[in-house]
């Protein structure tokens, strides 16, 4: 269960950089001792890992036991490193991809939102509904319980993740379908450890549309909700280093599930010091911006002050590593040029300058509870006009900041 500390938790989320998302399939136990070992030295407390759905369970009806063998490879380096492991289920989606197994693609004409990676590469089609599809839920439950089984018991598990984003794969046809899915995994998981708190990788698009899963629902069954933050992806904030933008979301998230929240995804891209981009590069990036690293570091100093100062639970940056140029000519950072370079550390493994404002600051909070004498609608309403809500919520949001 969610401890009732003062201590403000730090963590990342954490690709390997010569391997990305290819890292199941490329898995090498010495990468992932090097990197957790440079981790704990520089304090960070939690690491949250993605399970690609594909590498861990290729059919159906069978989860791969290389796959799990690998998964408590990872939690024996970080348990021998004195860090916790969030594991997230079922991606998914990262990276402006949608990773699946064949047997969760369905072909259709057209394309969806997000391209789908399956087979080795980018392909044409759409995800099966997991939350309305019963075959793909007992599929779900089967991976559940076979990861847990793997690692019960082990010291090194901080909690679960259900998913990444999940609305970016696919939506519920209803809050109902969307409620049914939580307790159906949910109690899967609580089967093999009731110990372990459970939370779902929310994103900022989940407040601002109405995508059916948001805090309320995540919140019956969750003990902790998460929320993820990029004020560049929003353009109601006040461009991709409003600071102020992920405490907001947080908060809303909490007032509206009424759980603690884990700021599980922040961060900015950083201009690439050993390297200038081409100019179709950067044409691919559209109006996501690269910053200095010293301004990445004031940001998130001051993303980290105005979380502690508001009791909460704490933060994850995203994420541990620039990716090696190796890797730039494959999915999904072909396109997603900004996605090369989000880390914390650079491709040659030194570390940036925001790398202290994360772990060198005192990890007490200095409040225990948040004002929210800017909020002046209803719960209830909330969701009827969500991106009205937003915007009007956060300006009245910056106005209270700028009082108190």
């Amino acid at each position: 269960m969610v401890e009732n500390s003062n201590r403000f938790l730090i963590g990342i989320n954490y690709w390997p950089r010569e391997t990305s998302m290819y890292w199941w399939t490329r898995f090498d136990p010495s990468i992932v001792k090097r990197d957790f070992s440079l981790l704990a030295e520089y304090r960070f407390e939690v690491v949250r890992i993605f399970i690609i759905w594909e590498d861990f369970q290729p059919e159906i009806g069978r989860v791969s036991v290389s796959a799990l063998n690998h998964l408590v490879s990872v939690a024996d380096s970080a348990y021998d490193a004195e860090i916790r492991l969030l594991p997230t289920l079922f991606t998914g989606h990262m990276s402006g991809l949608n990773w699946l197994p064949p047997w969760m693609v369905e072909s259709v004409s057209g394309q969806e939102r997000f391209p789908i990676f399956s087979m080795g590469e980018v392909r044409r089609g759409s995800s099966r509904n997991m939350y309305a599809d019963r075959e793909v839920s007992k599929a779900q439950k089967l991976l559940i319980r076979e990861t847990t089984r793997a690692l019960q018991g082990h010291p090194a598990v901080w909690g679960w993740d259900l998913g990444n984003e999940p609305s970016n794969l696919v939506l519920p046809p209803s809050k109902d379908a969307a409620r049914g899915w939580l307790e159906e995994m949910v109690t899967e998981l609580k089967r093999w450890d009731e110990s372990l708190p459970v939370t779902l990788g929310l994103h900022q698009e989940d407040l601002e549309e109405d995508h059916r899963l948001g805090p309320q629902e995540a919140a019956r069954f969750c003990e902790i909700l998460s929320m993820h933050a990029h004020p560049g992806y929003s353009n109601w904030a006040e461009g991709p280093l409003d600071e102020k933008v992920p405490l907001f979301l947080v908060l809303l998230t909490q007032w509206l599930g009424g759980k603690p929240v884990l700021l599980e995804e922040f961060g900015v891209p950083t201009e690439p010091p050993l390297v200038t981009l081409e100019k179709a590069d950067r044409e691919k990036m559209g109006r996501v911006t690269l910053v200095s690293e010293e301004e990445a570091d004031t940001y998130s100093r001051n993303v980290l002050n105005l979380l502690k100062a508001n009791g909460i639970l704490g933060a994850l940056y995203g994420c541990f590593s620039d990716y090696d140029p190796i890797l730039w000519d494959k999915p999904p950072l072909d396109n997603g040029v900004h996605e090369r370079f989000f880390g914390l550390f650079r491709w040659n493994g030194s570390p940036k300058a925001h790398v202290r404002g994360m772990s060198d600051p005192p990890r007490e909070k200095t409040s225990q509870e948040p004002s929210w004498d800017w909020i002046d609608i209803d719960r209830s309403e909330y969701y009827d006009r969500p991106r009205k809500h937003v915007e009007h919520l956060y300006r009245n949001f910056r106005e209270h900041l700028q009082e108190v």
